[in-house]
């Protein structure tokens, strides 16, 4: 699909547009778990919370993506009030200082909802509205944005030998069942943003075939947005820790852009900003020299 095809590829948020076809959109990643996989605990005071949003801003984020739950591997669920109590006094306090969309990554209806009403614009539901039945109304009441994922399993057991019989076709039927419960409980189409779900119920050897074959999702239509920052497959292929990933993830994530994606989630904004602006560039230039 060319550029020039990405039809309503438009966020419209209350303070600003972000228009898609023109610039990769970055989430910076705002972890408030304290067992999140690479940055848990990091951010406890409202002083931390503030600097580390203004430090991403001043990088090249266009979204903050708020989350108080991990969803690394293994990760058990917690509660709707502690989920509450970590994520809405941190979104009521970006919401105050900042100019900036908010997004809630949670999978659970009343945390979304109490997010919302606290300033958050977007919703990032790992689950593609799969894991509460309710979240589908609440993101419409709303009028939120809306992050549908493709995930196989839940976070404590979907890496237990994850199996697929068609990879991408699997993942395209999962979303298009997604957005096909979006759109019946009046979440306008334009509204949504589909996520293959990097690491999410999938091997090394899924994560990069779904990196290589990424084009094929915009059958759906709708922009795509990968999130492969600091992901353990990196440190598969590569044989290097958590630590030593931002380059390995800076070249997914280029791989990504290049094959359609036009959002990324990353926690290393300032070089992931760079690599994607260079790579649009290049991608965009049609002087015949």
């Amino acid at each position: 699909m060319k550029m020039s095809n990405f039809k309503k590829f438009v966020l419209n948020f209350s303070d600003t547009t972000l228009d898609l076809r023109k610039k990769v959109a970055l989430m910076g990643i705002l972890n408030l778990s304290p067992d999140s996989f690479y940055d848990g605990g990091w951010y406890k005071t409202e002083k931390q919370i503030l600097e580390r949003v203004e430090k991403m801003l001043k990088e090249g984020a266009d979204i903050i993506d708020v989350g108080g739950e991990s969803t690394r591997p293994g990760a058990h669920p917690i509660s709707f009030e502690e989920e509450v109590k970590r994520t809405i006094p941190c979104i009521k306090k970006i919401n105050r200082f900042f100019q900036v969309p908010i997004s809630i990554d949670t999978y659970k209806a009343k945390v979304a909802k109490e997010a919302c009403g606290a300033g958050a614009e977007m919703v990032n539901d790992i689950s593609g509205l799969r894991f509460d039945p309710e979240m589908a109304q609440i993101v419409s009441a709303n009028k939120a944005h809306l992050i549908i994922m493709h995930i196989k399993g839940s976070p404590k057991n979907m890496q237990e030998n994850p199996h697929y019989e068609a990879l991408i076709p699997e993942i395209i039927s999962y979303l298009k069942e997604s957005l096909r419960i979006a759109k019946e409980a009046g979440i306008a189409p334009e509204k949504v943003i589909v996520d293959p779900g990097i690491g999410f119920g999938k091997t090394v050897e899924h994560n990069l075939f779904i990196l290589k074959n990424l084009k094929k999702l915009q059958v759906l239509g709708r922009p795509i947005l990968i999130g492969v920052s600091r992901k353990s497959f990196i440190g598969k292929v590569l044989n290097i820790p958590l630590q030593q990933r931002l380059a390995g993830g800076i070249a997914a994530t280029c791989v990504a852009v290049a094959e359609g994606a036009r959002m990324v989630r990353c926690h290393d904004v300032r070089q992931t900003r760079q690599a994607v602006d260079l790579l649009d560039a290049i991608m965009k230039q049609k002087v015949h020299l």
